[in-house]
């Protein structure tokens, strides 16, 4: 199996990527993991990737390819992946496209989770996290204490700058115009699979698994 899953912020996207990689026996690429472990094993693209971020700067599109390159012709990669995170705008998508065909590693479909932005800002806001201990709590789906603090470290629980309201319909916007165009890009070759992204993680997991043909 090798896929890519799209989906807004506070989609479910990371879990879900999760556990269809462990049902199907292959990794999750997920982008943010990789950077940091091509930064840890100090490789040359590891400290060009660092050299951007220290600077404030998003990481170039060849960097990420690279990266990515190097990650995908490793040993168990070699039955598929769940791409989590990557592409997020057109030109990335057309140059994963060249990679993997020179790969030799085709996609075999494209999952979209559809969420309604207003459940997203819902799931976001609501969410409280521990500065300490980093466990997160939700005010609808997993109440935290009534004294605010957590209870596995006793630390003040607070709402992080990024699942802000105001934050979140941001980032919601920069998705609209940066990632969505993708749907078109990978319905018109015959790879999108849209998925109701509503419900358990359960229920979403079944559905995504039925779009595959699994």
């Amino acid at each position: 199996m090798r896929t890519i899953l799209l989906g807004p912020p506070g989609a479910g996207k990371g879990t879900q990527a999760q556990v269809l990689a462990q049902r199907a026996g292959v990794p999750q690429v997920a982008t943010g993991d990789i950077l940091r472990r091509a930064r840890e094993e100090g490789t040359d693209l590891g400290r060009r990737a660092q050299s951007y971020m220290d600077r404030g700067e998003l990481v170039p599109d060849e960097v990420m390819i690279g990266i990515i390159e190097q990650r995908l012709q490793e040993a168990d990669a070699r039955e598929g992946f769940v791409l989590d995170g990557f592409p997020r705008t057109v030109p990335q998508a057309e140059a994963l496209g060249e990679l993997l065909l020179g790969l030799g590693m085709p996609l075999d479909a494209v999952l979209a989770l559809d969420v309604p932005e207003e459940v997203i800002v819902r799931r976001l806001a609501g969410r409280r996290t521990c500065p300490g201990c980093g466990r997160s709590y939700h005010v609808e789906s997993d109440p935290p204490p009534a004294d605010g603090r957590c209870q596995n470290c006793g630390r003040e629980l607070v709402t992080r700058p990024d699942d802000r309201a105001e934050t979140v319909r941001e980032r919601l916007g920069v998705y609209r115009r940066q990632t969505e165009p993708l749907k078109e890009y990978y319905q018109a070759r015959g790879l999108l699979r849209q998925v109701d992204g509503l419900g358990t993680v359960e229920e979403v997991t079944e559905r995504l698994q039925s779009a595959l043909g699994r």
